[in-house]
């Protein structure tokens, strides 16, 4: 892993960390950051010895939105080439968004804009009670741009999606969870230990299962039902031919926790 400098990862067991470290911007995401997160989340994707990611910042900002003063004067063409590899500036964070592993994103204070999306990236949201969300990119003459219109509109539904959206206004952790935006929330002081906890648990499972799961309920969100029913019994076939699913059912005949191997 190369040096980096705006992110800190950290492994527990099969748990792996991503720490956003830009504390003087508030984690804003610009372009050394994305490329680092990119990266790093890609490299541990490839890693057996990993099954979760966590994704953090710090109790004051998970990520205060995209770098503004990074991309304010650039013209739409520099947008367009200015991501990892020549990619477009956002396009790259499709890379991120394609890991195959569960990743939950753990959110103290705020997640704006680019942090707001980042957060609709992963598979789960575990907020603390301090956490505000918002998508204020109207107000700055521009639009969310990593997917915050798409991902919204899917947790939320059309018509409160709209309104965070057209009126850029802030929602905090109680209402977020009530319209569905995140998955939990816990008191901050506990938001690190519960990340850990669930991410241990679910780093604990078979890594294809795991897999497979992710996959049929992206499928969920991308094909008619019908279609998505028979990639859900393809995935599901296909693991038994796995060492994880002889396992696991053995193991459920004999009253016993599972032992995988991960393959």
């Amino acid at each position: 892993m190369t040096e980096l400098e705006t992110i800190r990862v950290e492994r527990r067991d099969r748990v792996a960390w991503i720490h956003l470290d830009r504390p003087e911007a508030l984690n804003a995401l610009n372009a050394q950051l994305m490329r680092e997160l990119v990266a790093v989340a890609t490299e541990l994707d490839a890693d057996d010895g990993v099954g979760a990611i966590v994704v953090s910042g710090s109790e004051k900002a998970f990520a205060a939105g995209a770098d503004i003063k990074e991309m304010a004067d650039r013209s739409a063409a520099e947008m367009r080439q200015s991501g990892a590899d020549g990619r477009g500036h956002f396009e790259a964070w499709l890379d991120f968004a394609h890991v195959q592993k569960p990743v939950i994103a753990a959110v103290s204070g705020y997640a704006l804009g680019g942090g707001c999306e980042l957060a609709l990236m992963c598979d789960i949201i575990l907020a603390a009670d301090t956490a505000v969300f918002g998508l204020p990119e109207l107000s700055l003459g521009v639009i969310p741009g990593i997917g915050g219109t798409q991902r919204l509109v899917r947790a939320v539904g059309y018509p409160k999606a709209a309104e965070i959206i057209l009126t850029g206004r802030r929602v905090r952790a109680e209402e977020a969870e009530r319209i569905g935006l995140v998955s939990r929330v816990v008191p901050a002081a506990e938001l690190l230990d519960e990340a850990q906890s669930v991410a241990a648990g679910i780093a604990a499972k078979s890594l294809p299962a795991l897999r497979a799961a992710k996959a049929a309920m992206d499928a969920a969100l991308e094909v008619p039902l019908e279609q998505g029913i028979a990639v859900e019994a393809e995935l599901f076939t296909g693991l038994f031919d796995t060492a994880d699913q002889k396992e696991g059912m053995a193991a459920f005949r004999e009253k016993r926790e599972p032992s995988f191997r991960h393959r």
